[in-house]
């Protein structure tokens, strides 16, 4: 082999050949030039590290809260303030029904409960007064006792008339269908002028705040995650973004038909992201194996037809690096680092750059 500078020598000997040798010989030339001065190539150092296993699953996005409205008396629908698409905060009034004979019916208990209210003070009145006067005084004992049940007979109407009237009062208010939580109007099922009963639906209300992701893990990653397992969320609908999530429920029963079991996830943070109810999202479940192992870039990795797997390394000797070719053994990949089982020890020099035309031996530059 040539040395460095018989190898310069040379080169400057070919480039002052006429134009058409150069041409013929431009293969060559350019080879000593690479010997020349050492194929570049770029390295990172193997390491020791705690190895992770990265799961990745597809799944949806669930609403914590979704219903449809229904009325609790029957009535017709005087006024709906609400359309599909709407959204609404809770306590917000979103369907009335006529309710002018039930606010009648209220009048009438209401007036029914003060009758009551003015015959329990007569009634106590008048027992006060036998009171004063007593057996003594010519008021027989029994008049008196007459009077004291008399004023609990009053006491028990005006109780039952109060709750009457509180009753119709609950029965006015009802006529007003309110949201019991803030969200978005998902569907419209009646129209002003039409006759509804108890438990008809109205509308459909869907909370569009924490929203949940849940994904059907396989049953084999059951008994490897728990609440401060690493999660990463993304949506189908902008894939180059990514949330962090957090574990909130593990529910083990388990999907007979694929063997899977629900986890459900929630997102660590606020996020801008547009997340709607239904949407696909994924998940990067990331699982610690407990285990250590050399890894290398994956980049640093050379797959061949044959099966086989090699990283080049370099090694620097004698004033010049050269490269030598490794067979290792691989494991699982996370993170864009490849777990080396065997074939390689942790801080040596690996090529990640360059190394598809590396030769055993050959000089390199690093760059």
């Amino acid at each position: 082999m040539l040395r460095f500078k018989d190898r310069q020598a040379t080169l400057a000997l070919l480039m002052k050949l006429s134009y058409p040798i150069t041409a013929i010989l431009l293969p060559a030339l350019l080879l000593i030039a690479g010997n020349a001065f050492g194929a570049p190539i770029s390295v990172e150092k193997s390491q020791r590290r705690p190895v992770v296993q990265v799961v990745l699953v597809s799944g949806t996005v669930t609403s914590p809260q979704s219903a449809v409205l229904s009325p609790s008396v029957g009535g017709l629908i005087e006024r709906i303030d609400v359309d599909a698409g709407d959204r609404i905060e809770a306590g917000v009034v979103v369907v009335a029904l006529d309710r002018e004979l039930d606010a009648l019916d209220l009048e009438r208990t209401q007036a029914e409960q003060a009758q009551a209210r003015s015959e329990l003070e007569d009634s106590r009145r008048r027992l006060a007064e036998a009171e004063k006067v007593g057996p003594e005084r010519g008021i027989p004992e029994t008049q008196i006792k007459s009077l004291r049940a008399e004023v609990a007979r009053d006491e028990a109407t005006l109780a039952a008339a109060a709750a009457a009237a509180r009753q119709q009062a609950a029965v006015v208010r009802r006529h007003d269908v309110r949201a019991p939580f803030s969200g978005v109007i998902s569907e419209r099922f009646a129209e002003v002028g039409e006759w509804v009963a108890p438990g008809d639906g109205l509308v459909e209300l869907v909370a569009t705040e924490r929203m949940r992701f849940d994904f059907r893990v396989p049953q084999s990653w059951y008994t490897r995650l728990d609440r401060d397992t690493e999660v990463a969320l993304s949506l189908d609908a902008v894939p180059d973004n990514s949330i962090p999530g957090r574990i909130q429920a593990i529910v083990p029963v388990k999907d007979p038909g694929d063997r899977t079991f629900l986890l459900r996830v929630v997102a660590d943070s606020e996020t801008d992201l547009p997340v709607t109810p239904g949407m696909s999202a994924r998940a990067r479940i990331r699982i610690d194996t407990g285990r250590e192992a050399v890894i290398v870039p994956r980049d640093a990795l050379l797959l061949y037809p044959d099966g086989r797997k090699t990283v080049w390394v370099a090694d620097a000797d004698s004033g010049e690096t050269t490269v030598s070719e490794r067979r290792v053994e691989t494991g699982v990949e996370f993170d864009g680092f490849v777990e080396i089982r065997s074939g390689l020890d942790a801080g040596m020099a690996v090529v990640t750059r360059g190394n598809e035309a590396l030769q055993n031996g050959q000089t390199v530059q690093i760059r």
